[in-house]
């Protein structure tokens, strides 16, 4: 047979390639089947078969193609002509890969056509399963895989992870043979990151599994070698090393003293469970005086118990280590008090939060153990939240789940420093000694009591067994009041924070983030000095001064100018969010040097007024340290404090529930995946590992859909009331959950209620954005989240234009309705407060981007697709109602609260609803040459602050401190809008005139809106507004460049307006010109920096002119003359210096912002960024 087909291959000409190709792949079945027993004969073993049939056929297909082009342009043809998944066959998958691996022009061809295939459905996984059934190719499958193990790519490396765990699962017994070349993976893994590492540790257990670990069999050297290895590593004093080995050991305990192994494997073949015990007996011992691999091996046990079931030897040594517990960390209680054994001689301390009053036994005894031995007892405050968390797991599987016999620690108090050292005249007689005390206590307690949550919020976030309906809600009250408890000690923690900067030790591994490998005694972790904090780097100074005499007069606040710990944050891969963003870039006021910041930050006046509800943004910046609440935590927004009560909504629990949604919308960010796809396409983001996690945390989501909606609804309820005087306020029910009276924590009903407003509709969109949610599985989660948002009354009227009527059940009649409700809000949301009703049209653009992408990934093309029951009508009904939403809120008068001078610091949001409008128009040419040619020269030519001539054009929302604003997106919108034409004209050069004319007469309206735009800058003098123009103008010319092949084609019909076009361009290129030329001579650098690309740009748009019309006229309509030098209003200059450069400094810097003196001070920083602003990511996807 091989020989017959490289005859066949070699003689194939024109006429008969098609015949050939067809042929085979039709007569030729190719599924290798090898013995499995000769392949791990002792001649085999380790090797491939090389005398194997498939693999001789496959080797004269791979000579085949390689030197016949003509022979894979047949094949890939005729492939792309197959549209049925039963009409592919293995052949297919193997000659395109033959095809890629031959390298040469048609290589991307090949991978674009399998790509296509895959996405389309017609390639499966099962396919793929039977190119591979059998040995035949074995040793080079597991060899090109350890080689894509190794790349370095994230997706990459975890793809080839899974596959190969799939191999080793499915085909462990003709994997023993060649264990000796899947080691290679050992090399690797040092690059690796945690879960990676557990794939490679899978992969070794189960070969190990499969041959035994007793037996003298291939398998039995790959278990010694992962033993030796493994212990090298966990003995490793470098903490890189040791993780690898504790992730490792832990891997190899859960495998062989897996409770369900005497059912897998046989007598031979069972581990010895003591073992399993020597080995995590040795992890510990090797961990026991260094803090976080402690604090990673007490994790990743609790991990393990909750995933796997254990033998009970393994649970009985876990639960004797874990005993310790009360000894270490709690202290007796007398009748309510503590013993005077355990009063702190160096600072006065008292009990905080105590739930259960005199009855309590114990206290979690915290600040003994800080203000004494600081090292020593910091290291053992760090393992209390992981060891705890060990500890409640074990109780609960010994128990069934209930954590009844530990259950006095979540009401027990915290023996904490007296509140008396947070009084304003206190706290600066404190010592440096004594407030670093304070701080750390109070961040021990708030992680004790995150830990607290995580523990017992599983009571009340299943059905347990062993645990009444009585007990799970009087746990859950108590677990709202320790959510009380947690909310003030982070607020009064970030005050501290605030004015005594310190860095907080680290209380869960970090993994590759974190900022310290060394291991030495007692090591805390990232061990950062205060002065890190708040006073000298050794990084370089930010670039970016803009002259030597500036440069000089910020040498004195040259400390402030260094890299911050937020840049470390940063690069350490931590999300930061807007709030420490805004505040770490925040300005110093006039004068203020690093001296009067020390001493202001040493006021004791600084405390101040507290806002209970205010972001926290010095915790934020240090969050990555804290331990995290689990998704079970999430499940305290259905519950109430008041079971009883007659009132739907408190204004009480609002705190609670808006930090919960706060840590909802971080969590969300993770349910998407965060490493580059292999598919660069939409519909194939997540790999399957990935899916089967983002999928595990939408169900622990899902129940949390009908609480979303009751929050929204009670923060709309609470902020049409408009009044902060309630006799239901926090204060009133403080009290109740122990928390410590502290007069300057106050909280605002009005303030809390819309943060409570905006994070329910963050989650909604994250959630309606999450791709796993629209699979086929999880199509029931869709449908109740779209079925949870439907307005209250019935909207089958506003329907009533779709034939045939949408069916009620159907997830189109579901968008439809969630999007009506979202309106309905809008308008109620409208009247007091412009920015909210922003936030809501933003969640309607999201509903519509979520009905693209759910027709995208089913490929709907006739109109309904019945698999989801979503039809594409909808898609001009929900776009049409988007607009006029859009063009409502840019056209209506702000509230008192979103005034001129408000917009100041919204961001983007006026471009949001501007690319809202314009995006989802029915004509976005006509309307950019409407807002460009009309609307935004009347406020370009504005000099006065006159509200009737501001209002005359009929966007409010359009003025001096917006202009910028709106002139970007029509920039952006125009230029995108002009690349879709561009397209759209390469693909109508065949057809019809009436089309080639609608395409012409497109172009000229963009080329119209481009050179409006651009002769704004006439009247408009600023900076930013020149820059965009000379950066645009070069993109717009860029663009325009492509459309020349069409122009030229076109110029024999359409020659006089193409002409006409050109000359119109040629206005604007003339001003952009001028610009430069100006920008160039008063050192505008602004300007400067996109000159040289948008020059190119325009000299390759002057000599493809001059082709153009000499190749296509014979009428002499181009030359070449001297022009004289004129500025922006027309006036003949007679020389491009433009005055004296060298002038002040102030007046330098003066000319290079180049601001409107009526422009405020804000305006101005975001004018300046506007280069920042340029690469971040679009609002809306197209």
């Amino acid at each position: 047979m091989p020989h017959l087909l490289r005859f066949l291959l070699l003689s194939a000409t024109p006429a008969n390639v098609g015949r050939i190709i067809s042929q085979i792949r039709e007569q030729l079945k190719f599924v290798g089947v090898v013995d499995p027993r000769a392949a791990r004969s002792k001649k085999l073993k380790g090797k491939a078969s090389a005398t194997s049939t498939d693999g001789a056929i496959l080797d004269a297909l791979r000579s085949g193609l390689r030197f016949k082009n003509m022979l894979c342009e047949a094949f890939l043809k005729e492939l792309k002509l197959v549209d049925h998944a039963r009409d592919h066959k293995v052949i297919d998958v193997w000659l395109i890969m033959l095809i890629y691996a031959n390298g040469g022009a048609l290589q991307k061809s090949a991978e674009k056509i399998l790509k296509s295939k895959i996405l389309q459905g017609y390639i499966r996984e099962t396919l793929f399963h039977q190119c591979i059934h059998g040995n035949t190719e074995l040793v080079k499958l597991v060899g090109s895989l350890i080689t894509h193990i190794g790349s370095g790519i994230s997706y990459e490396v975890s793809s080839a992870l899974d596959i190969m765990i799939s191999l080793t699962s499915n085909n462990s017994e003709e994997l023993i043979p060649i264990a000796s070349h899947i080691t290679g993976i050992l090399d690797y893994l040092e690059s690796f990151h945690e879960d990676n590492l557990r794939k490679v540790y899978e992969i070794f257990c189960q070969l190990a599994l499969a041959a035994g670990f007793n037996t003298s069999s291939g398998g039995s050297s790959v278990a010694n070698e992962l033993l030796m290895v493994v212990r090298k590593q966990v003995s490793n004093p470098d903490m890189k090393y040791k993780r690898m080995g504790i992730i490792g050991a832990l891997r190899i305990v859960s495998a062989i003293a897996d409770a369900n192994a005497a059912v897998n494997y046989s007598s031979s073949q069972q581990p010895n469970c003591e073992e399993a015990l020597g080995l995590l007996n040795m992890t510990v011992n090797s961990c026991k005086f260094v803090t976080l691999p402690l604090i990673l091996l007490y994790d990743e046990l609790s991990a393990l118990f909750e995933s796997n079931v254990l033998h009970s030897a393994i649970i009985e040594w876990v639960g004797e280590h874990v005993a310790e517990f009360d000894t270490l960390f709690l202290a007796d209680l007398e009748d309510g008090q503590l013993s005077e054994k355990y009063l702190c001689e160096s600072i006065e301390g008292e009990l905080w939060m105590n739930l259960d009053g005199n009855i309590s036994p114990v206290c979690v005894n915290i600040l003994p153990l800080v203000s004494t031995s600081q090292q020593r007892s910091q290291a053992c405050l760090q393992i209390l939240p992981s060891q705890f968390l060990l500890l409640t797991t074990i109780e609960r599987s010994g128990s069934e789940g209930s954590l009844g016999g530990i259950n006095a620690l979540l009401g027990c108090p915290l023996h904490l420093p007296s509140t008396k050292n947070l009084d304003e005249s206190r706290w600066g007689s404190l010592s440096a000694l004594e407030k670093k005390t304070v701080c750390h206590s109070l961040y021990f307690a708030i992680n004790w009591i995150r830990e607290l949550l995580n523990a017992f919020s599983t009571q009340v976030a299943a059905r347990v067994v062993n645990v009444s309906q009585r007990v799970r809600d009087e746990t859950a009250v108590k677990l709202l009041k320790r959510l009380r408890n947690l909310i003030l000690l982070e607020i009064l923690l970030n005050t501290l924070l605030k004015i005594y900067p310190l860095s907080l030790p680290e209380l869960r591994y970090l993994g590759n983030y974190s900022g310290s490998t060394s291991s030495s005694k007692f090591n805390t972790g990232k061990k950062m000095e205060e002065d890190n904090m708040e006073g000298p780097s050794s990084n370089k100074r930010q670039k970016g001064r803009k002259d030597k005499a500036a440069s000089d007069k910020l040498n004195s606040d040259e400390k402030l100018k260094q890299s911050t710990i937020l840049d470390a944050f940063k690069r350490a891969g931590v999300t930061i969010t807007q709030e420490t963003k805004k505040a770490s870039s925040r300005p110093l006021p006039s004068g203020m040097t690093s001296k009067d910041v020390e001493s202001e930050a040493n006021n004791p006046g600084e405390l101040g007024h507290i806002d209970l509800m205010a972001a926290p943004v010095q915790l934020d910046m240090q969050r990555f340290k804290f331990r995290t609440l689990h998704v079970n935590c999430l499940s305290l927004l259905k519950y109430s404090e008041f079971q009883d009560s007659t009132y739907p909504y408190h204004e009480s629990e609002l705190p609670l529930y808006l930090y919960l949604l706060r840590d909802l919308n971080n969590k969300l960010d993770h349910v998407n995946p965060s490493s580059k796809p292999f598919f660069n396409n939409s519909q194939a983001k997540s790999t399957r590992a990935h899916c089967q996690k983002s999928t595990e945390d939408l169900s622990k989501i899902q129940p949390l859909f009908s609480s979303l909606r009751k929050h929204l609804d009670g923060s709309i309820s609470m902020m049409k009331d408009r009044s902060d005087s309630s006799p239901d306020n926090w204060s009133s029910h403080s009290d109740s959950a122990g928390n410590p009276h502290i007069p300057y924590v106050m909280v605002s009903k009005s303030s809390i209620a819309t943060s409570v407003f905006k994070e329910v509709l963050g989650c909604y969109r994250k959630l309606l954005g999450t791709p796993d949610l629209l699979n086929q599985a999880n199509m029931s989660a869709l449908k109740e989240l779209l079925q949870t948002f439907q307005p209250t009354e019935n909207f089958d009227d506003d329907l009533s234009e779709f034939r045939p009527p949408l069916v009620p059940s159907n997830v189109d009649y579901l968008y439809c309705g969630a999007f009506k409700m979202f309106e309905a809000i809008m308008d109620a949301v409208c009247l007091f407060s412009h920015i909210l009703a922003s936030d809501v049209l933003i969640t309607m653009q999201s509903i519509l981007n979520s009905i693209i992408m759910l027709l995208e990934k089913y490929g709907e093309s006739n109109g309904k697709n019945m698999h989801v029951g979503c039809s594409k009508e909808i898609i001009p009904f929900v776009k049409k109602q988007l607009r006029l939403s859009a063009h409502k809120l840019l056209t209506s008068d702000f509230p008192n609260e979103d005034t001129e001078n408000g917009w100041q610091s919204k961001g983007d949001l006026i471009p949001r609803i501007l690319q809202i409008y314009l995006r989802n128009s029915e004509s976005t040419s006509v309307l950019l040459d409407e807002l460009a040619c009309s609307v935004l020269p009347q406020v370009a030519s504005l000099k006065s602050k006159s509200t009737t001539q501001e209002l005359s054009h009929g966007f409010p929302t359009l003025c001096s401190s917006t202009f910028h604003s709106w002139y970007r997106v029509l920039h952006e919108e125009n230029l995108g809008n002009f690349n879709k034409m561009v397209k759209q004209a390469l693909k109508t050069t065949s057809q019809s005139g009436v089309a080639v004319e609608n395409v012409m007469d497109d172009i000229f309206k963009s080329v119209k809106v481009f050179v409006s735009l651009t002769n704004i800058c006439k009247i408009h003098e600023k900076v930013a507004m020149h820059a965009m123009a000379v950066k645009y103008g070069g993109r717009f010319i860029d663009a325009f460049l492509k459309a020349f092949n069409f122009l030229e084609t076109q110029f024999g019909q359409h020659g006089g307006d193409i002409v006409k076009m050109i000359k119109e361009l040629q206005k604007a290129t003339r001003i952009i010109q001028t610009i430069c030329a100006e920008a160039k001579g008063y050192k505008r650098t602004m300007i400067t920096s996109k000159i040289p690309a948008t020059k190119r740009s325009m000299e390759r748009f002057l000599f493809q002119v001059k082709a153009l019309l000499e190749h296509c006229s014979n009428v002499e309509r181009c030359w070449i003359g001297n022009l004289k030098h004129k500025d922006l209003h027309g006036h003949v200059v007679s020389s491009q210096v433009y005055g004296d450069v060298d002038g002040d400094p102030n007046d330098a810097e003066q000319e290079q912002m180049e601001t409107d003196p009526e422009t405020p001070a804000d305006e101005n920083d975001n004018i300046v960024d506007d280069d920042e602003t340029e690469n971040e990511a679009t609002p809306l996807d197209d």
